[in-house]
């Protein structure tokens, strides 16, 4: 099976990821995708990111109805901090019946070079970049037959949109499944 390993902070997981991730298994070869929520992304300040049970928590929630997608706690045995070319040679490694690709936005892509190891990622993975309303997505020809950009639609909602939103009082819910928008409001998260 082919799988698109969509890992973030899920700080809290909204509708732009299910919209983005909806897209991929219709319009691209991906038959599953694989929600990683990550402890810990080695590039950014973690000074707002919450307990990752409860993020594990919503994104499971958030994924409930949506069988393509699948909910891991995967990186959470990983030693930390997770860097991606680990994870993806661990996920290898145990399920080898599965092909998988790595999707991530343009705006990653951008300091991609800067991740670990990124030479080895471009050498055994498949990678998927959505477009992101401020960063200029450009692959090189060399790198067109492992990198492939999407034409997906640009969601401009962020996690921390999101959250400097609740914190200030503001009523969220049509950003967030219905199931998330009521964990947050059940254990009063973001404020």
């Amino acid at each position: 099976m082919k799988i698109g390993i969509f890992s973030g902070s899920f700080n809290p997981i909204h509708v732009g990821h299910l919209i983005l991730a909806n897209y991929i298994t219709e319009f691209t070869e991906i038959d599953e995708i694989w929600f990683l929520v990550t402890p810990q992304n080695p590039l950014k300040e973690n000074a707002e990111l919450i307990n990752e049970d409860l993020r594990l928590e919503m994104t499971r929630l958030a994924l409930e109805s949506y069988p393509q997608f699948k909910c891991s706690d995967f990186e959470f045995k990983l030693p930390r901090p997770s860097y991606t070319v680990n994870t993806l040679d661990a996920l290898n490694e145990k399920y080898p019946e599965h092909q998988f690709s790595l999707i991530i936005g343009a705006d990653n892509w951008d300091t991609f070079h800067q991740w670990k190891d990124y030479k080895l990622i471009l050498d055994k993975y498949h990678i998927y970049v959505y477009p992101r309303l401020d960063a200029k997505l450009t692959i090189a020809k060399g790198l067109r037959s492992s990198v492939e950009a999407l034409e997906s639609p640009i969601i401009e909602i962020s996690s921390t949109f999101i959250r400097d939103s609740i914190a200030e009082g503001k009523n969220m819910k049509a950003f967030l499944s219905e199931s998330v928008y009521n964990y947050i409001e059940e254990k009063n998260l973001y404020r």
